[in-house]
């Protein structure tokens, strides 16, 4: 007999327990992801557990994403690739959203589940354009990977190094101090992208949420820091939700180091999997992590009760053209006034 309920403060260590122990484990379906939401943004969790016996057999993390005017939803999970429940079987996975659906009171219809699809061939030219995560299984340390890349790519890196470039990183809390630059990054970046930057308040939440789970790395030139990454880890796995350059130092290969860098820490860090992010397939994106090694797995995201319309798989070509005229404009504005505009609206996109 399953029972369902809700999750508490207190479940914390119950509940992540859990998920690391859990084949299909993300860092985002750990406690500290709803945490950091809370305190960052105030979307409140519905987070759910399934017992069977006394015994957690799933979990079902879920956030009320509620926006202005608007109806809003439940997002498993916003601001992230993956999310859905983690289970011992399909039917007590079904059997927690058949409870978000039937028994969750708030004021959406409306669910959504980011989830994982199946493993896929880089090479099925009828998945091209659709939207994959990027994985790399790591072997058992760094030197071993490093052997593993082609020589175009070990040169790529020592490109970087010759360059005159180089890291720091750090876990836990030692990364607080990286975290300014880092940000410092990341807002330059996403205003020339023409795209509102996360709160500096959401990055330390992070940070404090995910302790030793976090890891924060820059790179530098001159001292100047010219990339920035931050990467989340779950049992043996890591994902790179954040990484950023700045632009007009790209000539100099600092996304390879800094990419280097982190697949370095987390492979001498006894980490066996790498998880580069969503990435469409086909693209430059795509293929800057298909370098490294990473193969495709496809997103599964949907509505509870139909597919995910056509966002997670339209060409950028295919935006509307009011969007593009938006990220004009924005990338023209003084950064000072992104950083405060920014995240009041960047609290709001699921993405």
């Amino acid at each position: 007999m399953i029972s369902i309920r809700l999750a508490t403060p207190n479940d914390k260590d119950y509940w992540d327990n859990y998920v690391q122990n859990h084949q299909e484990c993300t860092p985002y379906h750990l406690f500290a992801w709803q945490e950091a939401i809370l305190s960052a943004y105030g979307h409140k969790p519905c987070y759910l557990i399934a017992e069977s016996d006394g015994i957690l057999v799933g979990v079902l993390p879920l956030i009320n994403l509620k926006i202005p005017l608007l109806e809003g939803k439940l997002i498993s999970l916003p601001f992230c690739d993956l999310g859905g429940p983690l289970a011992d079987s399909a039917e007590i996975s079904d059997a927690l959203k058949h409870f978000a659906k039937a028994k969750i009171k708030l004021k959406t219809s409306q669910i959504e589940y980011r989830e994982n699809g199946n493993i896929v061939s880089p090479t099925d030219s009828e998945l091209t354009g659709k939207k994959v995560r990027m994985i790399l299984s790591l072997p058992n340390n760094s030197q071993e990977l490093f052997s593993m890349f082609k020589s175009k790519l070990r040169s790529q890196i020592n490109k970087a190094n010759k360059n005159g470039l180089i890291y720091s990183i750090r876990a836990g809390s030692e990364n607080n101090y990286l975290l300014n630059e880092f940000y410092q990054v990341i807002a330059e970046n996403m205003r020339l992208l023409g795209s509102p930057v996360h709160s500096k308040k959401w990055f330390e939440k992070i940070c404090e949420n995910y302790r030793n789970n976090c890891i924060v790395a820059i790179v530098y030139h001159n001292k100047i820091p010219v990339a920035g990454g931050i990467v989340l880890i779950s049992g043996n796995k890591a994902s790179i939700p954040w990484a950023s350059t700045i632009r007009k130092y790209n000539r100099l290969s600092p996304n390879m180091l800094l990419y280097w860098s982190l697949l370095e820490y987390c492979c001498d860090h006894g980490m066996t999997e790498f998880d580069f992010g969503r990435s469409t397939l086909g693209e430059g994106t795509y293929k800057f992590k298909a370098q490294w090694g990473a193969l495709p797995r496809l997103l599964n995201w949907q509505h509870s009760d139909q597919a995910l319309s056509p966002d997670l798989t339209r060409n950028k070509r295919s935006r509307p053209k009011l969007r593009k005229i938006a990220e004009t404009i924005w990338c023209r504005l003084p950064l000072k006034l992104t950083v405060i505009l920014g995240p009041q609206i960047r609290k709001f996109i699921s993405l």
